[in-house]
């Protein structure tokens, strides 16, 4: 049975395939459009995903022992060189250093994936596989909407992905969200969530988060897992939103757009 490592891994693969599969084709005109992400064009999308495998594979080959620790100024120096890398280049970089991250992943061996604790940098401890590859994969999921969506307005965040995310969802919105967007608002909404069906309880108040589905909620939010994944990072505009998406109760879909503006 695939753990939660090999399912992460897979998924990451996958990604890699279809992302690689569109920015092998991509143009000189196309790598300087409006991306997903506000404020960068296509080519800094994948600047940002390159410049991260480069990040994830140095502490992930420290783990193994095939490297020293990336000292305090290494994640800084990638980011530099990658910011001064023209556009093609950030897709040609883009493309083989997400590939050499990807494979590094694939040749960890069952106690590896198990037993391994891998150490990011900006957590308390260091943390195995299945964990460090879940962070990649939701940086990764979702700045390949943001490159896709430059080029299919109707894009939607990759399926393999989209379970294996949704678990770190309360985790995360407890710094991305901001609960004063809603001027002293407060409200508790049911979500249900299809494809794949979760239920939960989304509290707005003085802070927000994920909990059990009320009894008597305020209100409803229901939405494709997909554009739930994209409204708590800011990527649900009106242009991008699915007819499946329903809000009801005392706040409206605008009002959890501010909540949640993205980071």
């Amino acid at each position: 049975m695939a753990t939660l490592a090999d399912q992460t891994i897979a998924a990451l693969r996958s990604g890699h395939e279809e992302l690689a599969t569109l920015v092998r084709d991509l143009g000189p005109d196309d790598l300087v459009r409006p991306s997903g992400a506000s404020e960068w064009q296509v080519s800094q999308v994948l600047s940002h995903l390159g410049s991260g495998a480069e990040i994830n594979l140095a502490a992930l080959s420290a783990a193994r022992g095939d490297g020293a620790a990336p000292d305090e100024g290494f994640n800084r120096r990638v980011w530099d060189r990658w910011d001064a890398m023209p556009p093609a280049e950030h897709a040609s970089a883009f493309l083989a250093a997400d590939q050499r991250l990807v494979e590094a992943y694939e040749s960890l061996g069952a106690s590896d994936r198990a037993e391994l604790r891998i150490d990011l940098g900006f957590l308390p401890e260091p943390v195995d596989v299945a964990t460090t590859a879940r962070f990649r994969l939701n940086e990764f999921a979702l700045h390949q909407w943001d490159v896709e969506v430059a080029f299919n307005p109707y894009a939607t965040v990759t399926p393999e992905a989209v379970g294996l995310l949704l678990d770190q969802v309360g985790g995360m919105i407890g710094w991305t969200s901001r609960p004063e967007a809603l001027d002293g608002r407060r409200a508790t909404l049911a979500v249900r969530l299809s494809e794949p069906d979760r239920t939960y309880g989304l509290r707005l108040g003085e802070r927000v988060e994920l909990a059990d589905a009320p009894e008597h909620p305020d209100g409803e939010l229901a939405a494709p897992a997909e554009a739930w994944l994209r409204l708590v990072s800011g990527r649900l505009g009106p242009r991008h939103t699915p007819e499946a998406v329903r809000v009801t109760g005392p706040l409206g879909l605008d009002d959890l757009r501010r909540v949640f503006p993205g980071f």
